[in-house]
């Protein structure tokens, strides 16, 4: 095989292994995206500026999921399921499903509970970081926690 034919059929192949991706997640389920992002809503909430799920938390917490937070992957998937459990339990829904003030109250006791607070305290740690962070690693989208402070972007380097 020629040089040529194999880059083309390495494109091709890689593009259909894309095509048959359903999530638009690298870690996340769908169902498990919407109820973090749920859960995210109420750690930063969106005022007259951007919220968590407005500046990318979830999409920043899915990326480091694959690389950095790898080792934390079985305590998210245990802490969402651990979430969704208290809510079908106290409700009869999924997490994402309920109203606000009914998802609050599950975060309480998710909250106040020793076995899902590690998750709970992860969540918040990992939510301020996607949101006060570079944009370049998923969260900060469009700097807009920079622009809530009034923190001017730092130059990139390379280019001054």
């Amino acid at each position: 095989m020629d040089r040529r034919r194999f880059i083309v059929a390495g494109l091709a192949g890689t593009a259909a292994g894309c095509a048959h991706s359903k999530s638009p997640w690298r870690h996340f389920t769908v169902e498990e995206a919407r109820t973090v992002g749920a859960a995210c809503a109420h750690i930063i909430p969106q005022d007259q500026d951007p919220g968590a799920v407005q500046a990318g938390v979830v999409v920043f917490i899915d990326r480091q999921l694959t690389c950095f937070y790898k080792p934390l992957r079985k305590a998210y998937r245990q802490g969402i399921a651990a979430l969704d459990q208290e809510s079908a339990n106290s409700a009869g829904r999924a997490f994402a499903d309920l109203p606000a003030a009914s998802q609050l109250d599950v975060l309480r006791r998710i909250e106040r509970n020793p076995d899902t607070k590690p998750f709970f305290d992860m969540l918040v740690a990992h939510s301020m970081q996607g949101f006060y962070g570079d944009p370049r690693h998923g969260g900060n989208r469009e700097r807009a926690s920079w622009k809530m402070l009034g923190v001017a972007s730092p130059p990139l380097r390379g280019r001054a």
